[in-house]
């Protein structure tokens, strides 16, 4: 068992998210098997929105280049082609879940891989078939993919995101470690997730 476990509220569409996925990422595996990082949904759009203009989502996806700048951050490059941007939150969500309930490392995959096939490879990760396609890509299970559309799995990601709201999590990616009821907000530089492990243990977890 872990000594240490955090809960991470993140969406697949927030780029300061890819960036604590991949810091969050690496001091669980230096501190494993002390440490263990939960994920949990928050939806920072909710609902289907009409279609967005591709201009002025390509000039949006320009604001990319500031997470990609800093050190620790994700694979980023500005929206190119065709693609139509995300229409929403949720899917990527379901077919998380439909991840997790295969497994902690199908999940991680699942959970790596839509962060990279939007930010990195400008994929919409709302589109059902691109999102059949990357399940297909980490060769999971095709009768898992189908599981994305169980009401249990939606009301899960409400749950998860109402939890989060409660637990003062005005922004994303929060993390909170479970047991404390202090939450830090925004993506921060690893060392001061290292600095609150360490100290942590050192006081005895």
């Amino acid at each position: 068992m872990p000594r240490l476990t955090f809960v991470a509220w993140s969406d697949y569409l927030c780029p300061w998210c890819f960036n604590a996925s991949v810091r969050l990422h690496r001091v669980e595996r230096e501190f494993a098997p002390d440490v263990r990082i939960e994920w949990r949904s928050y939806l920072l759009r909710p609902n289907p929105a009409r279609a967005q203009d591709a201009d002025r989502f390509r000039a949006y996806t320009r604001s990319w280049r500031h997470p990609a700048g800093e050190p620790d951050a994700g694979s980023f490059r500005e929206w190119e082609g065709d693609a139509s941007p995300p229409s929403h939150s949720v899917p990527a969500h379901r077919v998380a879940k439909a991840a997790a309930a295969i497994s902690d490392a199908a999940f991680r995959q699942v959970h790596d891989r839509l962060l990279q096939a939007y930010f990195s490879e400008n994929r919409d990760i709302s589109d059902d078939e691109t999102l059949r396609a990357l399940w297909r890509e980490l060769g999971l299970p095709g009768a898992g993919f189908d599981q994305r559309e169980d009401p249990a799995i939606l009301e899960q990601i409400l749950d998860e995101h109402a939890a989060g709201l409660e637990a003062g999590a005005t922004g994303i990616p929060a993390v909170q470690l479970v047991g404390n009821d202090a939450i830090i907000v925004g993506a921060q530089p690893i060392e001061l997730y290292r600095r609150w492990i360490t100290r942590t243990l050192e006081r005895g977890g």
